[in-house]
C-alpha cells in the first residue's frame, strides 16, 4: 500500500469509531457532521477490506478485524502524537476524554474529588468511568485503548502495562447502630446474626468462610449482593452484619452505623493504578494518573 494515497486522519476517524461503535457518538466526539463520519467508515472499510462495524441486535458491534487493530491503532497514534508535539501541551488548553476502569465503590471516591481538582489543572479534560470486570478484563482493556487507566486490583502487571500501587485497603465490620452485636464485639457476637456477603458472580461462599472453618466456626450468609456499595443500606434497616473495604464505608457513617475491626485478621490488600506503555508520554493521562495518585482516598 502507499501511504501516500493514505489520509492519515481516517486513522483518527477510525479510532473513535472503534471506540464509540457508533456513528452518531464518533460524530459528536470529533466534532464532525454524521453523514462525513459515516463517508469516513464507508473509505476506511474499502482502505481495510472489512466491515470493522456490523449491525448485531440493534446495535453495532467491531469486527474481528477491528478488534485487532484496535490496540495497534492506540499505539500508532499515541507514538505520532508523541513525534509532531514534542512539547508537552499546556494544561490548560488540552482537549481529551480519559477513560478510567474501576469499581464503583472507588469510583464514588475518586470522582467527585478528581473532577473538581482537574477543573482547575486541566478544565478540558472530560472523564469517562467505565465498569470493573476483574483483573483480567482491566489488563485486556488497557492493551486494546478501550481504557486510559485502571484503579484496581491487579496481581499482576509486566510491560507494556505499568502497575503502581495507590493505597493499602482495610477491611471493617459494619452493622447499624444499636445493633445487639455491638455490645461488647467479639467473635461470638459477629456470628450470632446472618452476614450480607459480596460476590459479583453470585457465589455464597467466600475467602472469609474458609478462615473461619480454619477455626473451627462457620457463618450464616443470609443475602449475596453484587456490589459492596448494597451492603451498608441493607445493614442499616435490618439485624444484618457485613464486612467490607474501608472506601465502601458510607461517607458519613458516624450516627448510623457501628463499626468495628474484624474480630479475625483480615489481611490488608493493595489498590492499584495502571496504564499502558502507549500513555507514558501522554500528558493529559499521566496528569490524571498524578493528580489521582494525590487524593486523599483513606477509609476508617
Amino acid at each position: 500500500m502507499n501511504l501516500r494515497s493514505v489520509d492519515l486522519n481516517l486513522l483518527v476517524i477510525l479510532d473513535a469509531l472503534l471506540d464509540e461503535a457508533h456513528v452518531s457518538r464518533a460524530a459528536i466526539r470529533l466534532n464532525l457532521s454524521q453523514p462525513a463520519t459515516s463517508a469516513s467508515l464507508g473509505r476506511l472499510r474499502q482502505l481495510f477490506g472489512d466491515p470493522l462495524l456490523e449491525r448485531s441486535e440493534g446495535a453495532m458491534r467491531l469486527t474481528p478485524v477491528a478488534e485487532a487493530l484496535r490496540g495497534r491503532l492506540k499505539d500508532l497514534l499515541a507514538d505520532t502524537h508523541a513525534l509532531l508535539d514534542l512539547q508537552p501541551e499546556a494544561l490548560q488548553s488540552i482537549q481529551k476524554v480519559v477513560r478510567i476502569s474501576t469499581a464503583d465503590h472507588l469510583a464514588i471516591r475518586v470522582a467527585d474529588q478528581l473532577h473538581g481538582l482537574l477543573s482547575q489543572s486541566a478544565p478540558g479534560i472530560d472523564l469517562v468511568f467505565q465498569p470493573y470486570h476483574g483483573a483480567p478484563g482491566a489488563l485486556e482493556a488497557l492493551s486494546k485503548g478501550a481504557i486510559d487507566l485502571s484503579i484496581s486490583i491487579l496481581p499482576t502487571a509486566t510491560p507494556p502495562i505499568t502497575r503502581e500501587e495507590l493505597m493499602r485497603e482495610h477491611w471493617r465490620v459494619i452493622m447499624r447502630e444499636g445493633h445487639p452485636a455491638a455490645k461488647n464485639f467479639d467473635l461470638d457476637q459477629w456470628l450470632a446474626y446472618p452476614h450480607v456477603s459480596v460476590s459479583g458472580r453470585g457465589e455464597i461462599r467466600a475467602a472469609l468462610d474458609d478462615k473461619l472453618v480454619a477455626l473451627g466456626r462457620n457463618r450464616r450468609i443470609g443475602l449475596v449482593v453484587p456490589s459492596f456499595l448494597m451492603v451498608a443500606p441493607l445493614v442499616r434497616r435490618s439485624d444484618f452484619i457485613g464486612v467490607i473495604p474501608t472506601l465502601s464505608l458510607p461517607l458519613d457513617s458516624s450516627e448510623d452505623f457501628a463499626i468495628f475491626p474484624p474480630p479475625i485478621p483480615l489481611e490488608e490488600f493493595p489498590i492499584h493504578i495502571a496504564w499502558h506503555a502507549r500513555h507514558d508520554a501522554d500528558v493529559a493521562v499521566q496528569h490524571v494518573r498524578a493528580t489521582i495518585q494525590g487524593l486523599h482516598l483513606g477509609g476508617a
